[in-house]
C-alpha cells in the first residue's frame, strides 16, 4: 500500500459534523456467521455525506453499545470526519456465533474489513484503535494482509502468546482464566445463554474466581463455565495445551509469527512498564520496524493495562508526577489517523520512533494520595534495545549480595523448600482481567442492566507496590510481614548505589538450579530498594518487573523435558522489560522463587500432565552461585 502524501491545503480534523448512527448492521463472516456492527457517519442537517471518508474501526467483545457509551470514541472520531465501524467481536452480544477466545479474530477482522472496501462510504483507506483485546484484533487481521488496512494504533497488545501475556516461560497467566468467568457472567449473546435459567446461575451468587483460585485446576464439567461450553471448551485448552505447537502459531494469538504478511503501513504501538503486554509491545516495535518501512513507532509509558491509564500519572501504589500522563489519548489517535488517512501535516513524521518514561527519581515521599512519589520522565530515542545500553552481569552470591564480581567459590548454593500448597502472593506486577465478577445488585436479574466495569474486582492489584504482605493482596496472611521474610523467597541485593544507575532494556536471568522434584518453577523480580525515610520508617521495595520458567521447558517449549532430581540445570528467566532510574542510596534487589500467585498458575512438582495434575509435592529447589554454576542477572545499564 502506498503511504498517502501530504496535502497542503489540509487542516486536522476539528468537531464538525453531525453523527448518523446506524445500528446492528450484519457483516457476514466467511463461514456465514453474523457480526453486529453499529456504523457512525459523520453528517450535515441530517443527511449523511455523500463523499467517500477515510474508515476507523474497533472490534470488541465488550459490547459495542457499552464501550461506547463509556468512552464515546466513535461518536468523537465521526464528528471529525471519519467514517466509524464499531462491532461486537464473534460469539459476544448481538453478533452470532461461538467466542473461541481470540483464534476468530483474524479471519473475522479480515472479512470485515473487505466488508467495508464494498461500501459506498468508504474511501478505501482503514485505521484500526482499541486496547487489550481490541487490540489483538487489529495484529490478528493485518497478520493476513489485508489491502485496504493503512493505519494502526494498537494499544497494549500482545505479539506471541504462548512467549508472553497468556503463557510465561510454561507457565499460564491465570488472568485469561478470569476473563472466561467474568466474560460469561456478562456476556447478554442470546445464544449463549439459551435457557432462562444460566445467566441467572452466573450472575446470581455463583463461586467466583477467588473461589476456584482455591481449587486449581478447573476441570471440566465442574464449574459454572459448563453451563456455557464455548467458554469451557477454550478455557480448559490453554490450560492444558503448554507445549508450543500449531495451536500457539495461530496468526490471532501470534501475529509475531507472521510479521511478514503484515501490510507495509503506519503503526503505532502503546504500551506501559506495568502492562501485561509490555515485553510484546517493544518486540513488536523492535521486530516490526527492522522490516517495515512503516513508519512503526512506540510509545511506552510508565502505565498500567487499559484504555484511560494512559492518562493517569500514577500505577498502583506509586506516582510519576503530572508529566506521565497524556493530555489526551484521542488526541494522539487522531494526530495519527489524520496524518495517515487524511494526509495532514500533523508534525507526527517529525516525532522519534520511540518515546519511553524512564521511572524513578522523585522524592521518594507519600503524597496526599497515599500513594509515594517515584518520579520519572519521558526520553525520545530511536531503537529497542537502546544501542548505547551496557549489557552487564550481577552475579548471586551466598551471602545474599549482587554484585558484578564473579562468584569464586568452588561449591556455593542455597536451598529452599517449595511447597505449592503455600505459594508466594503477588503483590502488585503487570497484570490485567484476573477478576472476580460480583453479584448483581440487589432487585436486578439481567446483567444488561448493570454497568459490567462496577461489578468486577481485581484478584490481584496491578502496578508498583511496597513487596509487603497486606490485607487488599490474595493470598496474605497477617501478620502481613515484608514478602523477602519468607523461607523460600532468595534475596540479592546490591550494596546502596553511590551514583545513581539506569536500568533500561529487555532483562534475562540466568540461574544454574536443581531440585528434588521431577519439574518445577522459578520465578525472578527486580526491585528497587527505596532506604527507610521519614515517610516509610522500614523502606520502600517496589517491584518493577517479573517473570517465571518452568523447568521442563529449559531446552525450549515445543518438547517438555522432566529433569532428574538433584542435578543441576541452567535456565534463563526472561523480565518484562523495565526502564527504571536508581537513585544513590537505593539497592537494586532480585527476588528468587518458585511461586508468583495467582499471577502465574503452581507447578505440582509432580510432573504430570500441565493443568491436569491431581497431586501435589513440596520439593527442595536449590541455587547454584560459584565458579562452575554462576547465576546471574544481566541489566541494561544506560551511561549517564
Amino acid at each position: 500500500m502506498q503511504t498517502l502524501e501530504i496535502d497542503p491545503h489540509a487542516k486536522p480534523s476539528t468537531p464538525q459534523y453531525e453523527v448518523d448512527l446506524t445500528e446492528n448492521v450484519m457483516v457476514t463472516a466467511r463461514d456465514g456467521v453474523q457480526l453486529a456492527t453499529d456504523i457512525y457517519l459523520p453528517a450535515r442537517n441530517g443527511q449523511t455525506t455523500d463523499a467517500p471518508l477515510p474508515v476507523l474501526i474497533h472490534r470488541t467483545p465488550y459490547n459495542k453499545s457499552e464501550v461506547e457509551l463509556g468512552s464515546g470514541d466513535a461518536w468523537w472520531f465521526a464528528e471529525r470526519g471519519y467514517a466509524v465501524v464499531v462491532q461486537d467481536c464473534r460469539g459476544c452480544f448481538e453478533s452470532g456465533g461461538d467466542v473461541n477466545f481470540l483464534f476468530p479474530e483474524a479471519e473475522d477482522g479480515f472479512d470485515t474489513l473487505g466488508w467495508i472496501g464494498r461500501q459506498p462510504w468508504s474511501n478505501g483507506r482503514v485505521g484500526t484503535w482499541g486496547c487489550s483485546w481490541a487490540s489483538w484484533t487489529q495484529t490478528a487481521m493485518a497478520a493476513l494482509g489485508p489491502d485496504n488496512l493503512a493505519a494502526m494504533v494498537p494499544n497494549m497488545s500482545g505479539a506471541n502468546a504462548h512467549e508472553s501475556s497468556v503463557r510465561q516461560g510454561g507457565a499460564l497467566e491465570l488472568r485469561f482464566l478470569a476473563w472466561a468467568f467474568w466474560h460469561s457472567a456478562s456476556n447478554t449473546q442470546k445464544k449463549l445463554k439459551n435457557r432462562d435459567f444460566i445467566s441467572p446461575a452466573l450472575n446470581l451468587g455463583a463461586p467466583t474466581f477467588a473461589d476456584w483460585l482455591t481449587r486449581m485446576p478447573i476441570r471440566r464439567g465442574q464449574t459454572q463455565l459448563a453451563l456455557v461450553p464455548a467458554y469451557e471448551k477454550w478455557a480448559l485448552e490453554i490450560l492444558t495445551r503448554a507445549d508450543y505447537d500449531e495451536y500457539w502459531k495461530h496468526p490471532s494469538v501470534n501475529p509475531r509469527h507472521h510479521y511478514d504478511s503484515f501490510p507495509d503501513i503506519p503503526i503505532l504501538f502503546v504500551g506501559g512498564w506495568y502492562d501485561s503486554y509490555a515485553r510484546a509491545s517493544t518486540e513488536n516495535f523492535r521486530d516490526l520496524s527492522a522490516i517495515k518501512r512503516g513508519p512503526v513507532r512506540l510509545l511506552m509509558g510508565p502505565w498500567t493495562h487499559g484504555s484511560t491509564t494512559t492518562e493517569l500519572n500514577f500505577s498502583g501504589d506509586v506516582e510519576f508526577g503530572d508529566d506521565a500522563a497524556l493530555d489526551d489519548f484521542r488526541e494522539t489517535h487522531l494526530r495519527w489517523f489524520d496524518r495517515w488517512l487524511k494526509g495532514v501535516d500533523t508534525g507526527i513524521e517529525d516525532d522519534p520512533p520511540l518515546r519511553i518514561f524512564v521511572m524513578g527519581g522523585g522524592s521518594g515521599r507519600r503524597m496526599p494520595s497515599g500513594r509515594m512519589m517515584h518520579g520519572g520522565a519521558w526520553r525520545d530515542e530511536r531503537e529497542w534495545p537502546l544501542a548505547r545500553a551496557c549489557f552487564t552481569d550481577y552475579y548471586l552470591h551466598e551471602d545474599g549480595a549482587l554484585d558484578t564480581t564473579p562468584p569464586e567459590e568452588t561449591d556455593s548454593s542455597t536451598t529452599y523448600r517449595f511447597d505449592p500448597a503455600n505459594p508466594v502472593p503477588s503483590i502488585g506486577g503487570s497484570v490485567s482481567s484476573l477478576m472476580s465478577v460480583a453479584p448483581m445488585p440487589v432487585g436486578i436479574a439481567d446483567p444488561s442492566l448493570d454497568a459490567r466495569d462496577l461489578r468486577r474486582h481485581s484478584n490481584m492489584l496491578a502496578g508498583g507496590f511496597d513487596q509487603r504482605e497486606r490485607p487488599d493482596v490474595y493470598g496474605c496472611k497477617p501478620p502481613y510481614l515484608p514478602i523477602a521474610s519468607r523461607p523460600d523467597v532468595l534475596v540479592f541485593q546490591t550494596e546502596p548505589l553511590e551514583e545513581p544507575l539506569e536500568v533500561t532494556g529487555p532483562i534475562e536471568i540466568e540461574l544454574w538450579v536443581a531440585t528434588s522434584a521431577p519439574d518445577t518453577d522459578f520465578t525472578a523480580k527486580l526491585v528497587d530498594v527505596y532506604p527507610p525515610s521519614a515517610w516509610y520508617p522500614f523502606g520502600y521495595c517496589l517491584n518493577l518487573t517479573d517473570s517465571i520458567t518452568r523447568l521442563r521447558y529449559r531446552n525450549g517449549f515445543e518438547k517438555p523435558e522432566l529433569v532428574q532430581p538433584g542435578e543441576p540445570v541452567r535456565v534463563t528467566i526472561t523480565l518484562y522489560p523495565t526502564s527504571n532510574l536508581f537513585v544513590r542510596g537505593h539497592r537494586i534487589r532480585l527476588d528468587v522463587s518458585s511461586s508468583n500467585y495467582p499471577r502465574f498458575d503452581v507447578n505440582p512438582n509432580t510432573g504430570e500432565s500441565i493443568g491436569l495434575d491431581r497431586r501435589r509435592a513440596a520439593a527442595n529447589n536449590t541455587v547454584f552461585h560459584d565458579r562452575a554454576r554462576p547465576s546471574r542477572v544481566v541489566l541494561p545499564l544506560i551511561p549517564a
